[in-house]
């Protein structure tokens, strides 16, 4: 997966039309969001990282995965200061933080100061934004 890292931010919109799925591109790169309760990384309980769908970076880790109850895969804090960024989103008519991928920059879902210590973050990410690989 990591062979893909350094391609990823000059892949024109056709290219990623080309190499996601429907569901991947309108949540990567259109900025969307899948329902609540429906990502299969929701019950994901083994140890292992969950990686960017659309270019294989190492994103979060099971030890900083937790229940929040929210529909969606959440995290109390990145793998890595550097494998997420976060962006002001004022979109639908609220004002959230949104996280992308700092490789490639796809949207991921928004982070919330409402999460569980030690950060008091929830990154709300979109399952289908990630790939899950287990240590086993």
């Amino acid at each position: 997966m990591t062979d893909r890292l350094d391609e990823e931010r000059v892949q024109s919109d056709d290219d990623w039309k080309d190499r996601l799925s429907g569901d991947e591109y309108q949540i990567l790169r259109q900025c969307g969001t899948e329902p609540r309760f429906s990502s299969d990384l929701l019950d994901v309980k083994e140890d292992g990282v969950f990686r960017c769908a659309a270019c294989g970076q190492a994103l979060f880790t099971s030890d900083e995965k937790y229940e929040s109850g929210s529909g969606w895969p959440s995290f109390w804090d990145p793998t890595d200061d550097d494998a997420v960024e976060t962006r002001p989103d004022r979109s639908h008519g609220m004002v959230r933080t949104e996280v992308v991928c700092s490789n490639c920059e796809g949207h991921l879902g928004h982070v919330f100061d409402d999460g569980p210590e030690p950060t008091g973050k929830r990154y709300c990410i979109n399952g289908v934004a990630l790939e899950f690989e287990s240590d086993e």
